[in-house]
C-alpha cells in the first residue's frame, strides 16, 4: 500500500489540523535528498482515505516512526475526510515559483510511503501458536498435579472416612494401611491408635459387663431368695399384726370389762349414804379407774395410728359448744390446783364447722391436760383465732399457754416420741404413759394440720396447732339475736387480769357499754352510787374475803341490775344452794363459753320467790314402764347393768349368753335389748341376726354394749341388724339417754324410708338428736327457696345458677337423712360439672323437684312428732 504525503519546508509534524485546509499535509522530518530534489516540486495529491489506510497498515509493523506520528496521520485522515466536501483553495504560487498552502507554508513536495502487512500477520500467527502451546503445557501440568492429588490426598481421606465409619459401626478391628505423606500419615496413625484404644476399652468393658452380669445373676438369685423370705416375713408380720389387733381388741374388752364394773359400782356407792372418809375412798377408786381407762384408750389409739387404721369422721358440730363441753370435764383439775383457766375465742371464728368433734376434743384434752398437769400456779390460757377463711374451709390456730415448769431445750427433741417425756424425773413425778402428745401430733397431721411449741424452763410453755375445718352450710344450734345486747350497760368485776381482759374483749365485740373493775374496793364504790343501774352485772367469785362479805356484795349488786350473773368454780354444793343460788339470777361455772354467757344474758330466767328457792323438794324419779332384756357373759357387768336398769325401768330380764338371749326373745316381747358383743359360743352379732330372722322381737331396738373401740365396730354392729351402741364403762346418764331415745322414738310409717330416714339422720348427726332435729328443720325451711331457684334456673337455662342451687342442696342433704334427694343431687351436680346441657338432665331435675315436695311433707311430720321430745330451749 502506497501513502502520499506532502512535505513542507522548515516545519515539524503537527498533531493539529488546519481549520480551513482541504488538502492534508504532514511534515516528515526524515526525507531523502533525492525526494527533496524532485523536479518541478509538484505536490502529490493524497486522498484522505488512502492516508487513513496507510496509517492503519503502518501501525501493524514494528517501524521506527513514533506512535504519536501514526496517531497524527489517522487524525489528519479523519479531518481530511470530514472536510472533503468543502471547496479547496488552491495553493498560492509566488513570483519565485514557490508554492504555499493555506497556512502560508511553503511546499517542498510529496513523499510516498510503501507499507507491507505480511510480516505483521506472520508475527501475529506465531504469537497465537506460542500461546496455544503454553496453554496446552499448563493443562498437562494441571492434569498431572490433579491425578497426583487424587492419589495421595483424596483417596487416603476417603479411606479414612470409610475406616472411621466402620469404627463407628462397632468394627473396631478396622485399620488404615499404606504409607501416606505429611499430616495424612499422622492422621492415619491417630485413627489407628484411636481404634486400638477403643478396642481395648471395648474388651475391658465387655469383661466388666460379663463380670457384672455374673454378679447380677448371683444377686438376682439372692434377691429372689430374699423376696421369698420377705414374703414369708410379710405373711408372718401380717399374721402378727392381725394377732396384735385381735390381742388389743381382746385386751380392750378384757380391761374395759372389769373397769366397767369398778367404775360403775363406785358411782353407785357414791349415791349411797357414806361418811366423809368412805366417800373420799370411793371417789379415789372411781378417779383411779377412770385414769386407767384413759391410759388404755391412749394405748389403743396409738396402736391404731401406728397401723394406719384410725378413721376420722367429718360431721357438723358447734365448735364453741364442743370446746366448752371438753373443758368442763378437765376444768375440775385446774380448779383443784387453783389455776386460772381461760378460754379466749375470737368473734370471727365460725361456730358451725365440720370435722371429727371427738378427736378434736381429744386433742384439746391432751394439750390442756398436760398444761394443767405441769402447772402448779398461775394460769392456763386457751386462745383460738382464725387464720384463713374460704367458702368451704376455715383454718384455725389454737394456742395453749401455761405458766408451768417449762421444758429444757435439750429435752425438746424427745417430746413427741412415744412412751417418753422430757426426763425420767418428770415421768416419776407426774406420771403418764408419754403417749398423749404423740397421739395428738399424729391426729393433727392426719387431719391436715400441724403442731409445734415454744418453751423455756420455769417460764411456761406455749403449745400451738393449726387445723383446717370444713364450714357447715347451715347454722348448728340456736341462732342468738346478738342485737339484743347492743348498747346495753354491763359491769364486770373480775380481779384476775387474764379473765377480765377476755371478758372485756367479748363484751366489746358484742357492742355493749362496758364498765370493768378489777379491785374489790372499786367494785364496792361503784355499787355505793344509788343512781347507777346496769342492765347486767357480771361478778367473779374471786377476790372476796369471807362468805358474809361475798353474800353482802351479791345482794347489793342485785339492787343495781335486772340480771346478776355469777361465774364461779365452787365445788361446795351447800354453799351453792344456800348462798349463791338465792342471791343471783344466773349461776355459771367457769370456764364459760361465749354462747352460754350470751344466751343467759339474752334470755335471763324469771325471778323466783324466795320460799321456792330456799326449799326445793327432792323430786323422786319415776321409772319408765319398759320391758328390757340385758345380755352379758360377765356376771359383774350383768349385775351392774341390772342395777342401773332397775333404777330406770320397771321390768328387767337378764341372761348370760347369746343362746339364752335368742331363746328369751322367742318367748317374750321386749321394748329394748342390750346385747354384749363378745361372748363365748354365740356372740352378740350372731344372736342379733337370729333374733332379726326368727323371734318375737324382729323390730325391737337392739343396742350393742361393747368394750371395743366403737368406731371400728360400728360397721359390723349396723350390718348385723343392731340399732345403736353403748360403750363401756356404762354410766347412768348414758343408759338413760339410750332408753329415752329408742323406747320413746317415734315410728314413721307415712312416707318412704328412702325419702326421709330419721335413723340415718341421727347417724349423720353423730347420734345427737338435737343436732339432727336442727339439721332437718333447716333443710325443710330451705326447700321452698331451693325449689324456686331450681325452677327459675331450669326455665332460663342458667347452668351456673342451677349448679349453685343443687350444690347447696347436696351439702344439706348429706346431714339430713334424705338418701334419695342426696343421690339425685349428686347425679345432677356431676352432669352440670361435665357441661351437660340442661335439657339432657330434665328428667332428673323434675324428679328432684317431686322428691323435694315429698321430703318437705315427711320432714314436717317428723318435726311435729319430735318437737315434743326435743323442745327448743
Amino acid at each position: 500500500m502506497i501513502i502520499r504525503v506532502p512535505v513542507v519546508a522548515n516545519t515539524e509534524l503537527k498533531p493539529k489540523k488546519a481549520a480551513q485546509s482541504q488538502t492534508e499535509q504532514i511534515d516528515v522530518p526524515a526525507v531523502s535528498e533525492p525526494e527533496r530534489a524532485r523536479p518541478n516540486n509538484r505536490p502529490i495529491n493524497v486522498d484522505a482515505e488512502d492516508l487513513l489506510d496507510g496509517a492503519e497498515q503502518y501501525q501493524g509493523y514494528d517501524q521506527t516512526l513514533p506512535s504519536d506520528t501514526t496517531a497524527q496521520l489517522i487524525a489528519l485522515a479523519n479531518d481530511s475526510q470530514t472536510s472533503r466536501t468543502q471547496t479547496a483553495e488552491p495553493a498560492r504560487p509566488t513570483a519565485n515559483n514557490e508554492v504555499y498552502n493555506e497556512r502560508d507554508e511553503r511546499l517542498l513536495g510529496y513523499m510516498a510511503i510503501l507499507m507491507n502487512k505480511e510480516n505483521a500477520l506472520l508475527a501475529q500467527h506465531r504469537s497465537a501458536i506460542a500461546a496455544f502451546v503454553i496453554i496446552l503445557i499448563g493443562v498437562q501440568f494441571n492434569l498431572f498435579f490433579t491425578f497426583r492429588l487424587v492419589k495421595f490426598v483424596n483417596h487416603p481421606i476417603t479411606e479414612m472416612v470409610r475406616v472411621v465409619a466402620k469404627i463407628r459401626e462397632g468394627k473396631l478391628s478396622a485399620r488404615l494401611e499404606g504409607n501416606l505423606i505429611g499430616e495424612l500419615d499422622l492422621l492415619k496413625r491417630g485413627i489407628n491408635a484411636m481404634a486400638s484404644s477403643l478396642s481395648e476399652y471395648h474388651d475391658e468393658m465387655q469383661q466388666n459387663i460379663d463380670q457384672a452380669t455374673s454378679d447380677l445373676r448371683e444377686t438376682l438369685e439372692q434377691i429372689e431368695i430374699q423376696n421369698v423370705e420377705l414374703d414369708l416375713a410379710k405373711k408372718r408380720a401380717l399374721e402378727a399384726s392381725q394377732i396384735k389387733s385381735e390381742f388389743l381388741a381382746n385386751m380392750s374388752h378384757e380391761l374395759r370389762t372389769p373397769l366397767n364394773g369398778v367404775i360403775g359400782f363406785a358411782r353407785q356407792l357414791i349415791k349411797t349414804p357414806l361418811h366423809s372418809s368412805q366417800l373420799d375412798y370411793i371417789k379415789t377408786i372411781e378417779r383411779s379407774a377412770t385414769n386407767l381407762l384413759g391410759i388404755i384408750n391412749d394405748i389403743l389409739d396409738f396402736s391404731k395410728l401406728e397401723a394406719g387404721k384410725m378413721v376420722l369422721e367429718k360431721m357438723p358440730f358447734a365448735l364453741r359448744e364442743t370446746i366448752a363441753e371438753t373443758l368442763g370435764i378437765i376444768a375440775v383439775s385446774a380448779q383443784e390446783k387453783g389455776l386460772e383457766l381461760v378460754v379466749d375465742i375470737d368473734s370471727n371464728v365460725p361456730e358451725s364447722v365440720t370435722g371429727d368433734a371427738m378427736r378434736i376434743s381429744q386433742i384439746i384434752t391432751n394439750l390442756v391436760g398436760n398444761a394443767i398437769k405441769f402447772t402448779d400456779e398461775g394460769s392456763v390460757n386457751i386462745k383460738i383465732h382464725l387464720v384463713t377463711l374460704s367458702d368451704e374451709t376455715a383454718t384455725l390456730r389454737c394456742e395453749i399457754i401455761d405458766t408451768g415448769i417449762g421444758i429444757d431445750e435439750s429435752q425438746q427433741d424427745y417430746l413427741f416420741q412415744a412412751f417418753g417425756q422430757a426426763d425420767s424425773s418428770i415421768s416419776r413425778r407426774f406420771g403418764g404413759t408419754g403417749l398423749g402428745l404423740v397421739i395428738t401430733k399424729r391426729l393433727i397431721n392426719q387431719m391436715g394440720g400441724q403442731i409445734g411449741f415454744t418453751s423455756s424452763p420455769n417460764q411456761g410453755s406455749n403449745f400451738w396447732f393449726i387445723l383446717p375445718l370444713g364450714i357447715s352450710q347451715f347454722q348448728i344450734g340456736e341462732v342468738l339475736p346478738m342485737d339484743a345486747l347492743h348498747h346495753k350497760n354491763v359491769l364486770v368485776f373480775e380481779p384476775r387480769s387474764l379473765s377480765r381482759d377476755t371478758l372485756n374483749r367479748r363484751f366489746e365485740s358484742w357492742q355493749m357499754s362496758l364498765t370493768s373493775v378489777g379491785q374489790l374496793d372499786h367494785f364496792e364504790s361503784t355499787l355505793d352510787n344509788d343512781k347507777v343501774f346496769f342492765d347486767y352485772i357480771i361478778v367473779s367469785c374471786k377476790g372476796f374475803k369471807t362468805d358474809e362479805d361475798f353474800t353482802k356484795q351479791l345482794q347489793k349488786a342485785k339492787q343495781h341490775t335486772k340480771c346478776l350473773v355469777l361465774m364461779h368454780e365452787i365445788q361446795d354444793q351447800r354453799l351453792i344452794e344456800e348462798v349463791l343460788t338465792p342471791n343471783t339470777d344466773v349461776l355459771l361455772k367457769t370456764p364459760v363459753s361465749d354462747y352460754t354467757l350470751a344466751r343467759h344474758m339474752i334470755y335471763p330466767p324469771e325471778p323466783k320467790p324466795l320460799q321456792q328457792i330456799t326449799k326445793t323438794p327432792v323430786k323422786v324419779q319415776e321409772k319408765a314402764n319398759v320391758n328390757v332384756l340385758a345380755v352379758d357373759d360377765n356376771l359383774a357387768n350383768l349385775k351392774l347393768i341390772d342395777t342401773l336398769l332397775n333404777e330406770l325401768v320397771t321390768n328387767v330380764t337378764t341372761v348370760k349368753s347369746g343362746e339364752d338371749a335368742v331363746q328369751a326373745s322367742r318367748n317374750q316381747v321386749f321394748d329394748i335389748i342390750f346385747m354384749d358383743i363378745q361372748m363365748p359360743g354365740m356372740d352378740g352379732l350372731k344372736a342379733t341376726t337370729i333374733i332379726r330372722d326368727n323371734s318375737l322381737n324382729r323390730h325391737t331396738p337392739i343396742i350393742a354394749v361393747t368394750a371395743h373401740a366403737v368406731a371400728e365396730e360400728r360397721e359390723n354392729i349396723l350390718q348385723s341388724g343392731m340399732d345403736g351402741f353403748l360403750p363401756k364403762p356404762i354410766d347412768e346418764e348414758s343408759l338413760k339417754t339410750v332408753i329415752n331415745k329408742w323406747v320413746a322414738a317415734p315410728q314413721f310409717t307415712h312416707f318412704d324410708v328412702h325419702t326421709l330416714n330419721w335413723e340415718l339422720c341421727l347417724s349423720q348427726a353423730n347420734q345427737k338428736p338435737d343436732l339432727a332435729f336442727d339439721m332437718l328443720k333447716m333443710l325443710m325451711e330451705s326447700i321452698p327457696e331451693t325449689m324456686n331457684n331450681i325452677e327459675q334456673s331450669f326455665a332460663e337455662h342458667q347452668s351456673e345458677r342451677l349448679l349453685q342451687a343443687v350444690h347447696k342442696l347436696h351439702g344439706a342433704s348429706c346431714y339430713s337423712g334424705v338418701p334419695r334427694t342426696q343421690k339425685l343431687c349428686q347425679e345432677i351436680e356431676s352432669a352440670l360439672k361435665q357441661k351437660t346441657p340442661i335439657n339432657d338432665i330434665e328428667p332428673e331435675i323434675l324428679e328432684l323437684l317431686d322428691e323435694l315436695t315429698k321430703v318437705e311433707s315427711a320432714a314436717q311430720q317428723v318435726i311435729d312428732q319430735l318437737s315434743v321430745e326435743i323442745p327448743n330451749d
